[in-house]
């Protein structure tokens, strides 16, 4: 589907240089990106439901202001607030919560806490950690983003004073923004230790 979209529009530029009318290919890729945009939030939900999950967690994307360069028509395509909105009234129809994380870093560092990634320059979708561990970086952004989830959850329901505690032992916790997998692993292991 997104081929067929990124040919559409490709025409479309084509057209637009020879001053040409684009109405119609134009009503067609808005047509094909609502669809696309449907099955994958229809996808997201189906997945939910069979893995019988409690919360759904989404990045909080704020993309405002203008999209220069030349992938300008490819982002403003991206229907990523449309898709969130109908994962979130299907996720509450079936019960599911819905959370949103801060976005900053989790594709940037790495789930095992060794610093921040380096971008493959021939594929994007692999990354390169400080530790010369290659990965995907999708996957590494997801573990990232669930364990932002799981260190709110659990910092928001500790008192105070132990919560302080933790944050001296696991410095990390101080800046949400740099948190990672490797930061709820220690964060356990704290507050398993006998030492609170």
């Amino acid at each position: 589907e997104k081929d067929r979209l990124y040919h559409t529009l490709n025409k479309i530029k084509k057209k637009q240089k020879l001053h040409h009318a684009t109405n119609q290919l134009w009503s067609y890729a808005v047509n094909c990106n609502e669809q696309h945009a449907i099955h994958i939030a229809h996808a997201i939900i189906e997945h939910a439901v069979q893995q019988k999950v409690h919360c759904i967690v989404f990045e909080h994307l704020d993309m405002k202001g203008k999209i220069y360069g030349k992938k300008k028509q490819k982002l403003a395509m991206w229907r990523k607030q449309y898709i969130q909105g109908l994962v979130t009234h299907k996720a509450h129809q079936q019960g599911i919560r819905i959370s949103r994380i801060c976005a900053w870093g989790t594709s940037k560092l790495a789930y095992d806490g060794s610093g921040e990634t380096t971008r493959n320059k021939d594929n994007h979708s692999i990354c390169k950690f400080a530790n010369n561990k290659v990965y995907n970086c999708d996957l590494s952004a997801s573990y990232n983003i669930g364990a932002r989830y799981y260190i709110r959850e659990i910092l928001k329901n500790l008192p105070v004073r132990v919560r302080s505690q933790v944050e001296a032992k696991v410095p990390q916790l101080a800046k949400r923004t740099s948190c990672t997998l490797s930061t709820l692993i220690n964060l356990n292991a704290v507050l398993k230790s006998n030492a609170l």
